[in-house]
């Protein structure tokens, strides 16, 4: 099985993407995480991108926040799927990082989530690996199971919760 590569351009980025972790684990998909800046550590940044599909990665998940240039950065270098999470921490509640992150030029696409959007970043990034693996396809159904029956049950304990049939 391909693993995913999570990068982030800050420790700080970590709660966020702690979602991200928790789903993968959840869909049994192996994956790497690291602190890896497009600003403070380029070169760093670009090495791992380059060699991501050499090592094994299927596709990369790349957080960041304010300039947000990292998923961007990594697109430059490789071409396996990247997703971009931008993520909120500054004074314009993660619109800077939105736009840094979705506003690619011609030929080097970022698939690009919600502002905190590491859950759906992760099951975004199993869906492409899955697209070889039936077995990792059957997961990420039971998963969307999972998660309807969550829903249906919050409307029935609502309904519950107003007295209504």
């Amino acid at each position: 099985m391909k693993k995913v590569a999570i990068l982030m351009g800050s420790i700080s980025d970590k709660p966020v993407l702690d979602k991200a972790f928790s789903v993968l684990n959840e869909l049994e998909i192996p994956f790497e995480a690291h602190v890896c800046s497009a600003h403070r550590t380029p070169d760093r940044a670009a090495a791992f991108a380059s060699s991501a599909e050499e090592n094994g990665f299927g596709a990369i998940i790349a957080a960041a926040g304010v300039a947000a240039h990292l998923a961007g950065a990594c697109a430059a270098r490789s071409l396996l799927p990247v997703i971009g999470i931008p993520v909120q921490n500054g004074g314009l509640g993660g619109l800077d990082a939105l736009l840094s992150t979705v506003q690619m030029p011609p030929g080097y696409p970022v698939a690009t989530v919600a502002i905190n959007g590491a859950g759906n970043a992760a099951l975004l990034a199993a869906q492409i690996i899955a697209q070889g693996d039936p077995a990792l396809r059957e997961r990420l159904g039971a998963y969307r199971e999972k998660v309807q029956q969550a829903a249906i049950a919050a409307d029935a304990e609502l309904a519950e919760a107003l007295g209504q049939k």
